[in-house]
Parts: C-alpha cells; structure tokens; sequence
C-alpha cells in the first residue's frame, strides 16, 4: 500500500523574544507545523517571499524593521494569513495594523491555547475561501476573478490589496442584495474577529476610490443606512 505524505503546514514566526520564539515554535511543530523563526522584520520580509508560509505570527515591536512595516512589505507581494503580537498598550498599533492588511491580533501576555486557537482559524479559513471560489463575477463593466486574484474596472487591469478584494467578491457575490456589516466581518475578516465596524467603512472608502467613477457619489458600492452595504451594476 502506497503512503500519501501530508505537506506540513508552514509557519513563519517573528519575535526576538526568545523565551516566546521557543514555547511557540515547541508547541507549533508538536501540533504538526513546520516552523521557521526570524527576530527582525527585515528578515521577516525576506523569509514571506522566499519560503512562502502558509501562516505569519509576527510581534509589532521588532529591530530593524518594525511589525507595521514588515507587515505592509510582505502584503505587496502576498495575501499570507498574518496574526500580529501586540502589548496591552498598542491600541492604535492594533487597528492600523489589522487596515493594513494583518487578519487579526493576539495580545500579550497571552496563553498557549488561545494562539493555537487563532492559528488553526486562519488556516481553516483559508481552506474555506478556496473551497468557495466561483467563476468570475462580471457586472457591468467590473469583473472580478476570484481564482486568478485578477479585477478589471472599464478595460483597466486594478490592484487590490488582499481584504479589499474579498471584500469585493463578497458585494458582487450578492450584488442586488444588502450584505450586512456583520456579515461582512465575519466573510472577510473572520468569525473571531474583534476590530470595531469602522474598519469596513475604511475599506470601503479605499474600494470606491478604486472602482467608482466618483468615489464621493458611488454608483456601485451603495452604502444602506443602519444596514450595510449593497452593490449595484
């Protein structure tokens, strides 16, 4: 009998706490990871583009070349699930990074369990969005390709940054129809994420800007008051 071996789930995990770089990593490759450790953020950046991880835990507070910055470099080049470390005290850290591009935070001190917990999500989300890729949607004169990560606004090729463009597909998806504000926190952001809703209208503003003729009198992305967001052809 043949035995299919199973690819282990890569980890790319930046801190240069060594005391927390060892309990992770132990716990990590005990649950079947293979993990891969940086202690700067320049390292960090270089390690996303040259092993590809599935999965990046990545501290804020980082030499060289801090969290926010590592974070906005590998997001030029990758949609890599990206959970951020932070102190208690980096509240605005917390919500710039998560506009930025980071899928969620976990702050410190924090238990083994609860990062285990949010690393199985993220992964188990990426399989849920690549079981639910469609064909491409095309309304009006804006196609979107989920499978290709492509979008094309009147002939013109547009880039998107990785929760744009799922915020995108989940409108078109159900375009003609409202799509709360909730619904859309948990199709792009997660069931366990716990930023406030001012996040989607920040992405929303970033999206018009993008696809609108006039972002300030938007004909596709509808804003419904105290509901949430529709998208028109």
């Amino acid at each position: 009998m043949t035995v299919v071996a199973v690819a282990r789930k890569k980890i790319l995990l930046v801190d240069d706490e060594a005391a927390i770089v060892h309990s992770l990593r132990y716990n990590l490759e005990k649950n079947g990871y293979a993990v891969t450790t940086a202690g700067d953020g320049r390292t960090a950046v270089a390690l996303a583009h040259s092993e590809h991880p599935d999965l990046v835990v990545l501290d804020i507070m980082l030499p060289l070349l801090d969290g926010i910055e590592a974070c906005k470099e590998i997001r030029k080049t990758s949609s890599v699930p990206i959970i951020m470390l932070t102190a208690k005290d980096q509240e605005f850290d917390k919500v710039l990074a998560l506009e930025l591009g980071a899928d969620d935070y976990v702050t410190k001190p924090f238990s083994l369990g609860e990062i285990m917990a949010r690393i199985k999500a993220r992964l188990r989300r990426v399989e849920v969005d690549a079981d639910e890729r469609d064909e491409s949607i095309t309304a009006g004169s804006i196609m979107i390709d989920p499978a290709r990560q492509r979008l094309v606004v009147r002939d013109r090729e547009v880039a998107l940054a990785p929760k744009e463009f799922r915020l995108l597909h989940v409108l078109m998806e159900n375009r003609g129809r409202i799509v709360t504000r909730q619904m859309l926190l948990e199709k792009v952001w997660g069931y366990d994420f716990e930023g406030e809703h001012q996040t989607i209208s920040v992405h929303v503003r970033w999206l018009r800007e993008k696809i609108e003729v006039d972002p300030n009198n938007p004909r596709n992305i509808i804003t419904v008051r105290s509901r949430g967001y529709m998208f028109k052809e």
